[in-house]
């Protein structure tokens, strides 16, 4: 379908209050899902980023890599096991990981994002002690819970200019490597930042009153809408950590939060820059605005 100039105007014009919004503004984006396997989604979702840093919003893209770490395993003869839905990390496993994260997919979305236009630098959780961790289960080795998050890095790369992309590793004052939840460590790092949105991207459409129902979609959620919904049984099983990432980042100083269908090209522009959005935003309670 071809787009006349005067469309092309009226589009650019129709997005400006947005964009004027989210300008100077940071926008942390949690990637995953198909949206980082599939090419053409990956292609839209990198195009998204650039353009949002070429009109002056501050994006922070933070990934984790689960599909390529097990891939990696298995080339090398190691079997994955879960506990939980917890991959169990033992010390072996935490080098690939690292390996994994913080080298393969980390520097290969960094080199994508500068051929589409962009400017951007690889971190990791390790980088500047970024994400100090601690083990979180014997039984589960080295996976970590955040104890603390230092955003000086990422403050440092937005500064001058770059996007900066993280890769979800972690590590403790003894030099202990941990791999950490990406969606955790997105929702902190949101928090620490003082975000105006984080943006998580999933292989769901947002939060449904019937899971098998896409036409259920729930566009607002507060935080006490969120805590009924739960108790409800609306939203359960594997929903649930998600659910709290979201609602824990608002508690800790991010503005909106936003789970959206990675599926679905150029759906980041669609939640930042049109009045319909896409997916399930979370808010604070309107008694605490």
């Amino acid at each position: 379908m071809q787009i006349s100039n005067s469309q092309r105007a009226r589009i650019l014009v129709h997005a400006l209050p947005y964009i004027q919004n989210y300008n100077g503004k940071i926008v942390v984006i949690k990637y995953g899902g198909n949206a980082m396997i599939n090419e053409k989604l990956k292609d839209s979702v990198i195009r998204d980023i650039v353009l949002l840093s070429l009109i002056g919003v501050k994006v922070v893209l933070v990934h984790g890599g689960g599909p390529e770490i097990t891939e990696m395993l298995n080339k090398i003869g190691k079997e994955t096991e879960f506990v939980d839905g917890l991959r169990v990390t033992d010390k072996e496993t935490a080098e690939v990981v690292q390996m994994v994260l913080a080298g393969k997919i980390n520097k290969g979305l960094v080199n994508l994002i500068q051929l589409k236009g962009g400017k951007s630098i690889g971190l990791s959780g390790l980088d500047g002690h970024m994400i100090e961790a601690e083990m979180k289960n014997e039984k589960l080795g080295f996976v970590g819970d955040i104890k603390k998050i230092n955003v000086e890095p990422i403050v440092d790369v937005l500064e001058r200019g770059y996007i900066p992309v993280v890769s979800t590793v972690g590590c403790d004052n003894e030099g202990n490597v941990y791999n950490i939840n990406a969606d955790t460590a997105a929702a902190k790092i949101a928090g620490e930042l003082k975000a105006e949105s984080l943006i998580s991207l999933t292989d769901i459409s947002g939060i449904l009153m019937d899971k098998d129902d896409p036409s259920t979609l729930i566009p607002e959620i507060s935080l006490s809408y969120a805590e009924r919904l739960v108790a409800d049984g609306i939203i359960s099983g594997g929903m649930i950590p998600k659910m709290e990432c979201c609602t824990n980042a608002i508690k800790w100083g991010v503005n909106k939060v936003f789970i959206i269908d990675g599926r679905v090209p150029h759906s980041i522009l669609i939640e930042t820059l049109t009045d319909e959005g896409i997916g399930t935003m979370f808010k604070r309670d309107d008694s605490d605005e």
